[in-house]
């Protein structure tokens, strides 16, 4: 018999990057009034993650339960990025309703579009909240409308066209039914503005969860945490029956096969943590401990009647790289895991819970083909693994093509950027050059916005030069679009590279002689090697030099013969602008510390020797 569960409500909140997801968050835990100030402290509480603080934005999804009004509201934050569309597509599963948050002054952007188009597929109750009414450049009213026809465009029913929506300003901390309610002069003195009001409207108008408590359990396993004490952890809403402590359990897992299990624990979400429960209806988000071979998309079932739940469908990863130990000159100096044993350890275990990752060993070689949903995807989980200890040699990215039809196809994205409008020629220029076609623009204030349809090839690269070419004021954002038949070859880059022919430390007098042609990626008493990338060249073609040269002393002394030094500041990068950087023949070196080029041959006779055969064939 199906039951409604009012004392429930499961949301998903979703939108674009830095559209303020995680600010609401922080919003509605302060003002729930189930927390002490010191529990609640600092900014974005959520993304506890050091990667996630640092850059500004949520990668994991979270879960956490606010008590309001007799009612448990499980909230889900999810991630704001495309490339972490794996992520919000499993999440998604556990929720019945979704806030969908889109910036007042800069409506719905691709990220809105691709979040919102997969909660319809999966049939939530949408509540849209227009964030950001305190800006200047805000236009509250007409961003309502663009959300309209972006229902329509969704092929959204008529019910779910006819959403309920709020204004806010998380960052103020307020919700109102209409922005002129906040510029009232004494509602804002009063202190009566705060986020009750986006509370009391989920309680009306997202659905409590439908359940039937009298069947067999089913649970679908939507997310798997770790933990070094107990292992695996899975994360999931129960669809139907009941789950308890000491029960026993059948695991429907990929092609059919069943797996025993016992639970050996439960945790309900509570606040900001996890309680342990003895039982779990049906309806409530649980945490299941004691399933060792538990993977995401698993149902866990009662032995009685043993019926799987549809799996998570993930859309297919875009892009590869090559991973592989750190083979050079310096591996092994700094980082704990050198090897290939401990790196395919750790491949295999990043399966266990990113489900929008392939891995895949090249044979003949100790390297891994890993491929995801884009660079910054793969870069997150190159950084965690060299703040864990990892030393990794990394290839170029790559995109994946497939064939349908005996037609070669190639992913496409849609390309959104935002410039000055005095920089919009670069800009056109640079992305039709890598077969980027210039879709729709529009003007908003000084502010132009350009919808491109680029190949997903264009794109690598393409953020850093376009912000050097922008003076930084580009703001680019991207979402994977489809396949489409595969466009003519793109531009490579343009320059080549200074690689040191000889091992030892750059010195000052050898940089000086070099930055007159060229822009140094070292510093002075950094150590070189044989092979690695000192720089960028002024030219399009390689160039091998000695950064280590020293100058040659003699007794003889002339007043001003010594000329005074002055050096330009080494070219640093950042994980993602090296692995856009580098060409096919050259590699990311990553250690904990260090991030550097190199060449995937080192030495230079034998890179004569192969540019010679392939030359020759």
């Amino acid at each position: 018999m199906k039951e409604t569960r009012n004392d429930l409500r499961n949301i998903a909140i979703i939108a674009h990057v830095d559209h303020g997801k995680t600010t609401l968050v922080d919003c509605m835990l302060r003002q729930s009034g189930q927390f002490r100030d010191a529990q609640l402290t600092g900014q974005q509480i959520l993304d506890s993650n050091d990667l996630e603080r640092e850059r500004g934005i949520t990668i994991l999804a979270k879960n956490i339960a606010i008590p309001y009004k007799g009612v448990k509201i499980n909230i889900i934050d999810t991630p704001g990025h495309a490339d972490f569309g794996g992520e919000v597509e499993r999440v998604l599963r556990m929720a019945d309703g979704c806030l969908v948050l889109v910036d007042a002054a800069e409506g719905p952007m691709p990220q809105t579009r691709f979040v919102l188009g997969k909660a319809l597929e999966v049939g939530l109750e949408p509540i849209v909240v227009v964030n950001k009414i305190d800006r200047k450049d805000a236009r509250p009213h007409e961003v309502v409308n663009e959300m309209f026809d972006l229902f329509l465009q969704l092929g959204a029913s008529d019910e779910a066209a006819d959403f309920p929506y709020m204004f806010a300003s998380t960052k103020e901390g307020f919700a109102v039914k209409d922005p002129k309610e906040a510029e009232e002069p004494a509602v804002a003195a009063s202190g009566a503005l705060n986020i009750l009001p986006l509370m009391d409207l989920i309680l009306e108008k997202i659905p409590a969860p439908v359940v039937e408590l009298d069947l067999p359990l089913q649970m679908l396993v939507t997310t798997i945490a770790w933990s070094e004490f107990v292992g695996r952890i899975a994360v999931g809403k129960v669809n139907a029956g009941t789950i308890r402590k000491g029960m026993n359990i059948v695991m429907m897992q990929k092609d059919g096969k069943q797996t025993p299990g016992k639970v050996a624990q439960l945790y309900t979400f509570d606040n900001l943590g996890r309680t342990e429960v003895h039982e779990v209806d049906a309806g409530d988000i649980v945490a299941v401990v004691g399933l060792t071979d538990i993977e995401i998309g698993d149902t866990v079932c009662s032995p009685s009647n043993p019926a799987a739940l549809p799996r998570i469908h993930v859309d297919e990863p875009t892009l590869r790289m090559t991973f592989g130990i750190n083979n050079s000159p310096l591996g092994g100096r700094e980082g704990k895991f050198v090897t290939s044993r401990h790196l395919r350890d750790r491949l295999v275990r990043e399966l266990e819970k990113n489900v929008a990752l392939r891995v895949e060993p090249i044979d003949g070689t100790e390297q891994y083909s890993v491929s995801g949903r884009g660079v910054l995807h793969l870069s997150v989980l190159i950084e965690t693994m060299r703040r864990e200890g990892y030393e990794l040699s990394i290839g170029k990215p790559e995109v994946i093509f497939r064939s349908n039809n005996g037609v070669i196809e190639e992913p496409f994205e849609l390309l959104v950027i935002e410039v000055p409008e005095t920089q919009t020629g670069p800009v056109i220029e640079m992305t039709s050059a890598r077969r980027g076609i210039l879709q729709e623009m529009n003007n908003r204030n000084d502010i132009v916005i350009m919808k491109f349809s680029i190949p997903a090839r264009g794109l690598i690269g393409l953020r850093t030069r376009m912000l050097m070419a922008t003076q930084g004021n580009a703001v680019i954002t991207h979402r994977f679009e489809g396949y489409k038949p595969k466009e003519d070859s793109i531009p490579a880059r343009p320059n080549g590279v200074l690689v040191s022919m000889v091992p030892g430390r750059a010195n000052s007098y050898a940089l000086d002689s070099l930055q007159a042609r060229s822009e140094p990626f070292v510093e002075p008493g950094e150590t070189v090697y044989e092979g690695m990338i000192v720089g960028e060249n002024a030219r399009n073609e390689d160039m091998d030099v000695n950064p280590t040269k020293e100058k040659k002393l003699t007794n003889m002394r002339a007043s001003g013969s010594d000329k005074n030094i002055i050096l330009k500041p080494a070219r640093k990068f950042t994980l993602e602008e090296a692995l856009e950087f580098i060409e096919a023949d050259e590699l990311v070196e990553v250690t904990p510390s260090m991030i550097r080029l190199r060449k995937t041959v080192l030495k230079e006779v034998d890179r004569r020797k192969l540019n010679r055969a392939k030359n020759s064939g």
